[in-house]
């Protein structure tokens, strides 16, 4: 009597827990590069109270992009190799049909991502960014806890070089960019004949100027360091000699320094217009 015996057909693989294992070990590695070994040379790193925020905003996002990365990247690998026809036969695979299991965690996932990712930053926005960005016109909504002891600073651009007047210093008006340190700046930014952008990239804050607005934008020096004042929007033949290297100091060394601008143009000073959010050049004025 003969056994009949039945040859166990091979078990399929699991594509997709080999999928989700790899992925989650090059998840965590890639998140661990970003924070440990990248982030610390994200910009714009830790100049002031707003440029800190941002930084570590830079280096969340990211963090929050190797999952999603890591995903389709893993993905396409594990299929392009897995996958492959081999030999000189090319033969069409199986037709598609969709997956309403797929389909739907891919809606729930994407729009948790998108909602969660949307309140985090218009919390960080109106929390602890403490006002730096682009400016929010003269009536910003985000305003620092001490904004209204803030040192007042007027940006004014213009074709094509910057100055910075001090209403509270007589309303004094010099070509450098100089401000305290651990001490809230409410920049005003405005300009006297095209858009111009004041950036001052170690602060954190990037403002628009506009002829007629008074744009508002507040910052925190952390500490005592040059900082790069740019022009960031396109305004005609020598946009790029709009820069120059401004300066935060000690509370002493300002108090010394303006001290000193406001005896060098003291006559100067005389002819300007009284301080005003923003001013019109005089063929403006001429013009009505």
């Amino acid at each position: 009597m003969s056994a009949t015996t039945h040859d166990s057909a091979p078990a399929e693989p699991r594509h997709g827990v080999w999928i989700a294992m790899i992925w989650a070990v090059v998840t965590v590695v890639g998140v661990v590069l970003v924070i440990f070994v990248a982030g610390p040379h994200i910009p714009p790193f830790h100049g002031s109270v707003q440029s800190s925020h941002q930084h570590d905003v830079n280096v969340t996002l990211t963090a929050l992009v190797v999952p999603v990365a890591a995903l389709i990247w893993v993905y396409f690998a594990y299929a392009a190799t897995v996958f492959r026809q081999r030999g000189a036969e090319i033969v069409d695979g199986p037709p598609l049909t969709g997956h309403n299991g797929i389909q739907t965690t891919w809606l729930i996932v994407t729009a948790v991502m998108v909602l969660g990712l949307a309140t985090y930053g218009t919390v960080g926005l109106l929390g602890s960014s403490h006002g730096a960005g682009g400016g929010q016109g003269p009536k910003p909504l985000a305003k620092p806890p001490d904004a209204a002891s803030a040192l007042q600073v007027q940006v004014i651009g213009q074709q094509w070089l910057w100055t910075f007047r001090y209403p509270g210093y007589g309303g004094v008006e010099t070509p450098d960019l100089v401000v305290p340190v651990n001490q809230t700046i409410a920049f005003h930014v405005t300009s006297l004949d095209v858009i111009h952008s004041f950036w001052a990239y170690e602060l954190g804050v990037k403002a628009d100027a506009v002829p007629g607005t008074d744009n508002v934008a507040f910052v925190k020096a952390l500490k005592v360091q040059s900082i790069q004042v740019r022009c960031a929007e396109l305004c005609g033949l020598w946009h790029g000699h709009m820069n120059l290297t401004g300066h935060v100091m000690t509370q002493a060394g300002f108090a010394a320094w303006i001290a000193q601008q406001q005896v060098k143009y003291r006559a100067v000073t005389k002819l300007l217009p009284p301080y005003a959010p923003f001013y019109y050049p005089m063929p403006l004025r001429r013009a009505g």
